[in-house]
């Protein structure tokens, strides 16, 4: 089963919707218990950084992500839910995040249209099981007023271009996030869900 996270930060049942489609079991909750107890999770979000961080914390949610995390089992951040898994974010103020991966969250620059809505392409720069698949250059659905700057880091899987380079897709291990909307993506945003769902089915960790 697939934990999909509820805290309380946007529609999660689109999400929910996309897996079972393409055949994976999932359940949208905040029961501990039930995370603990997944193969995999998720971890979606629309809306402020630091009121996703009150809500996990509130909700006793962040204890299980990181077991979930440190036991290997594959962790999928999407939108907002791939900026928490990241040291911080400057979103009204300064906020602590999960910190899986080193980088702040900063608002997109001046003289750029907030928020980056639309259809924007890849530009992939390593292979990473997340993208199995995927061909360069296409296309997928952001909505989002902050970023994570792309930099040379082992960690970023692709970019997207919007007057500046945008951590798009990241991975490290077991942990990975999507910037945009795949469950909004079409037929390659269910692609992309496709194979971190494939992953939760197997068991062989190490081929991260």
């Amino acid at each position: 089963m697939i934990a999909i996270i509820d805290y309380g930060m946007g529609n999660l049942r689109s999400v929910h919707k996309a897996f079972e489609k393409l055949g994976f079991p999932a359940r949208v909750t905040n029961e501990a218990d039930e995370i603990r107890s997944a193969r995999g999770v998720v971890l979606p979000g629309v809306g402020a950084f630091g009121d996703a961080m009150k809500n996990l914390k509130r909700e006793g949610l962040l204890e299980p992500i990181l077991e979930a995390v440190t036991q290997g089992k594959p962790f999928l951040g999407i939108c907002l839910g791939m900026q928490l898994l990241f040291s911080g974010s400057e979103e009204n103020g300064w906020h602590e995040g999960l910190n899986l991966l080193p980088g702040i969250v900063q608002r997109l620059p001046a003289g750029l249209k907030v928020p980056h809505m639309g259809w924007n392409q890849l530009d992939i720069q390593r292979d990473n099981p997340i993208v199995a698949g995927i061909p360069q250059a296409s296309a997928f659905y952001f909505v989002h007023s902050y970023y994570v700057p792309a930099k040379e880091q082992d960690f970023i899987v692709a970019i997207t271009d919007y007057g500046v380079p945008i951590a798009a897709v990241v991975s490290q291990g077991n942990v990975f996030g999507l910037q945009f909307h795949p469950e909004k993506s079409s037929r390659l945003g269910l692609s992309l869900l496709k194979n971190f769902g494939g992953m939760v089915q197997s068991d062989r960790n190490s081929s991260y």
